[in-house]
């Protein structure tokens, strides 16, 4: 071996010992730091990143990191698909419940009379919105055709009537309100059947419920939850209410 040559393996070794050496003291955070700011580390490494292992999740065999890579990225794909197919599902339901809002729109654009809105509400609550029972609480005294109706389905109430106190907070509030009822609100308002309603939806009538509400009853215990949207219904109290005001 030349002099050269014996100098040239001398500073590898040096630099392989100062390499060990700045190995033992660089810490775990500088390392992940370091990868962060060079993503493109193992591209200029590939033998490093060949070599790498890594436990499995799922039991002690150990995959590569490339693997360990295409596993999370299918797992986040999987969960993007899951939560695609949920904004879909969700985008049809309002879809189908706009048209059913528009469907009742029509039916009450041609009611020529109180009788008429009365029929078109009936109509469309049970045939489009599936509602076993449902009911006019009315607070407006300047109502008299549809206090003449005597329909099962609407009640005409003087705003200060002792029984519309536990509807007090819900007046107040003026928005829709979904899910379950007190059992003094639902035997007032559903009387005979209110045992078998599961669940309602209480709609404000008339700007700041100044004409009452509409009270929409189901068999089905999971068709009108707390959760739900309230702006559909906040619109059939519109069309409901202009309707009111044009009978």
């Amino acid at each position: 071996m030349s002099e050269d040559e014996g100098e040239q393996s001398r500073e590898r070794a040096m630099n392989k010992q100062t390499a060990r050496g700045l190995a033992e003291n660089v810490s775990e955070d500088a390392i992940v730091d370091h990868l962060q700011r060079h993503p493109d580390f193992f591209e200029r490494h590939a033998a490093v990143l060949t070599r790498l292992r890594i436990p499995h999740e799922r039991n002690s065999s150990t995959v590569s990191l490339v693997e360990r890579q295409v596993s999370a990225l299918r797992e986040k794909t999987q969960k993007l698909e899951a939560k695609l197919r949920e904004l879909i599902d969700v985008a049809r339901a309002n879809d189908a419940l706009s048209e059913k809002i528009h469907g009742l729109a029509k039916r009450l654009i041609h009611a020529r009379s109180a009788t008429q809105v009365v029929a078109a509400l009936e109509a469309s609550l049970r045939e489009d919105f599936g509602a076993t029972n449902w009911l006019m609480v009315l607070t407006r005294s300047d109502l008299p055709e549809l206090a003449r109706l005597g329909s099962r389905h609407v009640r005409i109430v003087d705003r200060a009537a002792p029984e519309l106190k536990m509807f007090d907070t819900f007046f107040e509030s003026a928005r829709p309100r979904c899910g379950q009822i007190r059992d003094s609100q639902r035997d007032y308002l559903f009387e005979g059947d209110a045992v078998e309603i599961g669940s309602a939806a209480l709609v404000p009538l008339g700007p700041q419920s100044s004409y009452g509400l509409l009270a929409i009853g189901s068999h089905d215990a999971e068709r009108f939850q707390p959760t739900m949207s309230t702006e559909f219904l906040a619109k059939i109290g519109e069309l409901v209410s202009e309707a009111i005001a044009q009978a």
